[in-house]
């Protein structure tokens, strides 16, 4: 572990035996003229056949540099500094370019950032997902393009708009059909980067609760990634919140909805409208993002969290499970969340006494 870092649930340097996706330790930086920038700093998380792992938290706070670490498509100035990713039991930061060109679409899919504007304008739906098919499955022209046809079905499109060009579909038109082509291969795991941005909410919900009909339907992994806590608690199962490139807490949704510990994701939470009861004023949380060249000492969001205690200027927090299966970024010696004594130390990442 880097100084600085929030220490995890590490697991072994062997590979993982029951987790498809187990990140360990991961750290990414951004090297500029001011020196390095840390935009992934020490991050661990696993994820598990068939289960929905959410990242959220405020644009800048590392989420899209984990995906495309991941998927290793990062180009200088980011270079993956530490840690280690491993799917389906292979580390992925030690591929060579032939593993890497064979494991992207087929072992794992990415939806990108505004994905719906990533089609090539020029060409036909059809031609861009049936290119997709030839490459990896070896089909003819005829056959891809059969096998596209039924891909629009799966996420209710016709197969007639194969023969549309992108501006020629709708935004949520747009959307499904990157969709269709990240599913194209039948990858176990399918991450996506803000899936649902700049569409409406109307066109957001019918987008994730297709991808869940899929998900069931399929069996496949996701990792969903977004700055909309409310999306999120609907749609994954797991959560990890993230700020200034770490993880600070990590649990079940629920968990993360009606017990939030941490109190960025308070903050995060107390800024979205309840859907039910009196209006409330909105909190929003003060200051704004760190600057990830220069970042505070101690706990990273002690220069915007009205209850910062001296230790959490200095002494960086770990992430230590204070429930069953929730994480918390905590410092040692202070007390854990509920422990009215104050009599918790911590003796190592994830342990209590």
């Amino acid at each position: 572990m880097k100084s600085g870092a929030v220490s995890g649930p590490l697991r072994s340097s062997n590979a993982p035996t029951n987790q498809l996706l187990e990140v360990n330790d991961l750290y990414v930086e951004y090297r500029s003229p001011r020196g390095p920038v840390q935009a992934v700093d020490g991050v661990s998380f696993s994820i598990a056949p068939g289960e929905v792992f959410g990242l959220a938290g405020e644009s800048g706070s590392g989420k899209s540099t984990i995906a495309q670490a991941l998927m290793r498509l990062l180009r200088p100035p980011a270079v993956i500094t530490g840690g280690q990713v491993w799917l389906k039991g292979k580390n992925v930061l030690k591929m060579g370019d032939d593993d890497l060109e064979a494991m992207r679409w087929r072992d794992v899919a990415m939806v990108f950032q505004s994905a719906m504007n990533s089609l090539n304008p020029v060409l036909k739906l059809g031609t861009q997902i049936a290119d997709v098919l030839m490459k990896h499955e070896k089909l003819s022209r005829k056959q891809a393009w059969e096998r596209a046809g039924h891909l629009l079905e799966v996420v209710n499109i016709e197969p007639q708009r194969l023969k549309s060009y992108p501006h020629e579909l709708s935004g949520g038109m747009r959307q499904r059909a990157v969709i269709a082509i990240a599913l194209a291969l039948k990858a176990p795991l399918l991450i996506m980067d803000e899936p649902t941005t700049a569409l409406d909410v109307v066109v957001q919900r019918d987008i994730l609760q297709q991808i869940g009909r899929l998900k069931q339907e399929m069996n496949f992994s996701v990792l969903f990634i977004t700055h909309d806590l409310s999306l999120m608690v609907e749609f994954s199962d797991r959560i990890g919140i993230m700020y200034a490139g770490q993880i600070v807490e990590m649990a079940n949704s629920k968990e993360i909805f009606t017990n939030p510990l941490h109190p960025y994701t308070k903050g995060l939470l107390s800024s979205f409208p309840p859907l039910h009861g009196a209006k409330q004023k909105l909190a929003g949380i003060p200051g704004s993002p760190p600057d990830m060249a220069a970042p505070p000492s101690g706990c990273r969001f002690h220069p915007r969290c009205s209850l910062c205690q001296p230790v959490e200027k200095k002494v960086p927090p770990r992430l230590v499970e204070v429930t069953p299966q929730h994480w918390l970024a905590h410092h040692p010696g202070m007390p854990l969340p509920g422990d009215s004594q104050g009599q918790a130390q911590i003796t190592g990442a994830g342990q209590k006494e």
